[in-house]
């Protein structure tokens, strides 16, 4: 297996790779992992030490992977007992993309395929059937992600986005459509971390200025439009996705087993110690 650390003789070429640090890839590695043997929400796995065996990684960076894994509620680590396939507290539902790969094009691309259906029927019952109280809420978290978009500021932006979407969910008077929206974007958050590094796939003030957009058709009551403007903005953020996915395959080349984290100049700080920067993505 290649060793992804190893400097080539590329030159310029490969100094402008796009550095991403050697846990992320272990991360997608061990993902990968847990699909081809088909474990499930609750199956233990190896031992750090035989995962790094496994995956052709150091134990450190396959620490660090393990950890990212549970921080996105992939993994379960449990002191005294070992490293688990997460349990949700959702059921069979959320048990049956436990296979989810955040970091396959195939699956994203399903993913947000199932975000338009679902979420364009939500702006558009949220149209017809929004309170007062409930349009204050959606046009509030509309303002607030371009507020923070225009502040360049991802943290509070990713809040915005969230609570603009959720609300839009919660004007469905649907508790199924509302929880099916908040759970594809606790998948999609997934892809965030392990794809962009943290990095928004987009532009965060196109992403607010069409929650703009989508609060005043609701407030409006323009059924019709809200679901236009929702399925627009979903297919902005998929051609975001697209390009940045191919961009990362394009640069990285034939990648196989990561066994440290890619060589890069340095900036005093080690690349097995970097820890995963909040989600911000533009969606």
């Amino acid at each position: 297996m290649a060793d992804p650390s190893r400097v080539s003789d590329a030159g310029d070429d490969e100094a402008s790779r796009p550095y991403r640090p050697g846990y992320e890839l272990v991360a997608e590695q061990l993902l990968d992992y847990i699909a081809e043997q088909k474990l499930r929400p609750g199956d233990r796995l190896p031992t750090e030490q035989g995962l790094a065996q496994i995956l052709g990684a150091s134990r450190n960076v396959t620490r660090e992977a393990v950890k990212v894994l549970a921080a996105i509620g992939r993994l379960s680590v449990r002191r005294g007992a070992g490293i688990f396939v997460a349990e949700t507290s959702n059921g069979l539902v959320e048990d049956s993309l436990s296979h989810f790969r955040p970091t396959s094009m195939e699956d994203v691309l399903m993913l947000l395929d199932y975000r338009t259906v679902i979420e364009s029927e939500t702006a558009r019952r949220a149209a017809t059937l929004a309170t007062p109280i409930e349009v204050r809420d959606i046009r509030e978290a509309a303002q607030a992600s371009l507020a923070a978009a225009e502040r360049n500021d991802g943290h509070e932006f990713a809040r915005g986005d969230e609570a603009f979407h959720d609300a839009v969910g919660a004007a469905s008077h649907n508790l199924f459509l509302r929880s099916s929206v908040a759970g594809v974007r606790r998948l999609a958050s997934q892809s965030d971390v392990l794809l962009f590094h943290g990095d928004a796939p987009g532009s965060l003030e196109v992403a607010a200025r069409q929650h703009l957009a989508i609060a005043e058709a609701v407030a409006a009551g323009e059924a019709d439009l809200a679901q236009k403007l929702m399925v627009e903005h979903i297919a902005t953020t998929r051609s975001q996705f697209e390009r940045k996915i191919r961009d990362r395959l394009f640069n990285l080349g034939d990648r196989a087993t990561a066994t440290e984290a890619p060589t890069r100049p340095s900036t005093g700080t080690r690349p097995d110690d970097r820890q995963p920067p909040p989600r911000t993505s533009a969606s």
